[in-house]
């Protein structure tokens, strides 16, 4: 890297990009070592002892995490992260100096309300933690920044707001930045080349517009078509089967082999390397040369596809109806704080509805009164024909049946299962809960229900400690599936996966609507994945709808300034479609 340039990792979970950024700094988990060379300006890092780490870790190389919840210290004000970093040096020495200096870091990074500096982390939002992190990422000045995921865990205009803070921040101080990110998006549209790896090994490097423009390595081009178009809903999305293997599993082949469709035998002979192809393009596909007809082909089509018109849902009455709901929670001191202000909403039966917001506009609260985890403060709530605004308020058999109605599936596929269950226990208990239906035996059931998502029965011995991401979101869409419901409260179920993950199970969602006529209520904050699952979206703007319709005309025509700014938001798409 050179000075003030950016450059990109990109790959699926598990392909070592977070491991090779901490070997570059020096804080790999105890009992992982590193071999090979690191030089910063002709300072070999790697032969350098802890004690001379330390003096280059946030004032020659800082680090920015991905979850800016626990890159804080949960006990410490988030002035005091900043303050940390500015003791060590001389000029610094007074305190009245730090704390002027403090205030003038998180101006830098647009953050001018003086009481943030003495607030606690959880008493900001995500993309205010995330400031407060990169103002003491920088509070060294260091010469490169490794940027982890910055932008994930954020909604999509925060996220905007945080890459073009950290561009102009970039260019100000001339500073050299690693992306380390899943989203092609961004990495194309904000690094001058792009490295891809996989399963612990580079796959292919090249300069960002011509590795955006022709792709040298199958994996390279799955991850691209992975990506869901905004500007239109395609007949399927394009899904790179199977998923990641460990790295040791992959040491003597080449690690895509199993997931290629232009792979042979020659291809698991032996570890490919990565070779020039010309002065700025690398791969480490051995077939290039024979199949790169075959990939740019492959490319052409999938881009010149067919828009297609959204099914529409059934006529016969709302399943769900929402009226003038409200919810007021106690906040700081006893003020209370009104998340959710006269919503009104209705889902048809077999139809999907798309609940589009930035995070604390109120969608995942909306999602919990439906399911019965939250108690409207007013309004109803209609499901089905019953009353369902108060669960505790129900008769038994009302709410027994409203909630073989209505299931929800969760964001985060990692703490949504019990880890000390199997997947047959998971699955078993569900289908406990939907007592009266005879049914066949469970192991019978439990196996029906992993062929539906995609899974073989013999996932139902393993625990989710050996499952991949997209696994567990597939078991924990199976145990919403298990009491046979008509609606699925989908809260964020894509966006803790990696893109070509989600266009499984995407993919998945929309053949289980058609099959089993389920409805949707989908809650997320991405409007390319709404546009391929939802016929109608609400915006959301704190805790009030303002705009609703068809998901088409809403994306296509938005009518609401704050519609419009979550689509401006959006990072152009990595490829681009043929008109």
């Amino acid at each position: 890297m050179e000075r003030g340039e950016t450059i990109a990792i990109v790959g699926e979970s598990g392909s070592g990009k977070s491991l090779t950024a901490r070997a570059i700094v020096g804080i790999l988990p105890p009992g992982i070592n590193a071999k090979g060379a690191v030089t910063l300006d002709g300072v070999p890092l790697m032969r350098l002892a802890e004690r001379e780490l330390r003096t280059i870790r946030g004032s020659r190389v800082s680090m920015l995490m991905q979850d800016p919840f626990t890159m804080l210290n949960p006990l410490m004000r988030s002035g005091d992260h900043i303050d940390e970093m500015l003791r060590d040096r001389p000029e610094f020495a007074s305190r009245a100096v730090r704390a002027d200096e403090v205030k003038r870091r998180l101006a830098e990074v647009g953050i001018v309300d003086e009481d943030v500096a003495r607030r606690m982390p959880f008493q900001l939002s995500g993309g205010m933690c995330q400031r407060v992190a990169l103002a003491a990422a920088l509070a060294r000045d260091p010469e490169l920044l490794i940027a982890d995921e910055p932008s994930t865990a954020l909604d999509v205009t925060t996220q905007a707001e945080i890459i073009k803070l950290l561009r102009r921040i970039q260019r100000e101080r001339n500073m050299a930045v690693i992306l380390i990110t899943h989203n092609l998006r961004l990495a194309f549209s904000t690094c001058q080349r792009i490295y891809v790896l996989y399963a612990g090994s580079m796959l292919e490097v090249g300069d960002a517009a011509a590795v955006e423009r022709q792709p040298f390595h199958p994996y390279t081009l799955g991850l691209l078509l992975s990506e869901p178009p905004v500007d239109i809903r395609v007949p399927r999305l394009v899904a790179i089967r199977g998923s990641v293997p460990r790295a040791a599993d992959v040491i003597d082949s080449c690690g895509f082999a199993d997931r290629c469709e232009w792979a042979k035998q020659i291809c698991r002979a032996g570890k490919p390397s990565l070779a020039a192809r010309d002065a700025s393009r690398f791969t480490a596909c051995i077939r290039q040369d024979e199949i790169q007809g075959e990939l740019d082909a492959l490319r052409s089509a999938t881009l010149s596809a067919t828009p297609v018109t959204p099914r529409r849902g059934g006529t016969a009455g709302a399943l769900v109806h929402v009226d003038a709901l409200v919810k007021t929670f106690a906040g700081r001191r006893g003020r209370p704080i009104c998340a959710i202000r006269d919503v009104s909403l209705h889902i048809m039966a077999g139809e999907s509805v798309g609940l589009v917001g930035e995070s604390g506009s109120g969608k995942t609260t909306i999602g919990r009164c439906l399911v019965g985890l939250e108690t409207p403060t007013d309004g109803d709530i209609r499901i089905n024909g019953i009353a369902a605004a108060d669960f505790g308020a129900m008769a038994k058999a009302d709410r027994d049946r409203v909630r073989r109605t209505i299931q929800m599936i969760f964001q985060d596929p990692y703490s949504t299962l019990n880890p000390k269950h199997s997947v047959g226990q998971a699955l078993r208990e569900a289908l406990g809960a939907s007592a009266g239906a005879p049914s066949p035996a469970p192991q019978e059931r439990i196996a029906s229900l992993l062929a539906e998502v995609g899974l073989s029965a013999a996932y139902a011995t393993r625990r989710p400690a050996s499952l991949s991401g997209g696994e567990r979101q597939r078991v924990a869409i199976a145990r919403a599936l298990a009491v046979k419901p008509a609606i699925l409260v989908c809260d964020e179920p894509v966006s803790a996966l990696d893109v070509s993950v989600q266009a499984q199970v995407l993919n998945l969602f929309r053949r289980l609507q058609v099959e089993h006529e389920l409805s949707y209520l989908f809650i997320t904050h991405d409007l390319a994945v709404v546009r391929q699952i939802a016929e109608r979206i609400y915006v959301l703007y704190l805790g009030e709808i303002v705009e609703e319709g068809p998901t088409e005309r809403v994306i296509s025509n938005p009518q609401h300034p704050y519609t419009r700014r979550l689509i401006e938001s959006i990072v152009r798409s990595a490829i681009q479609r043929a008109p």
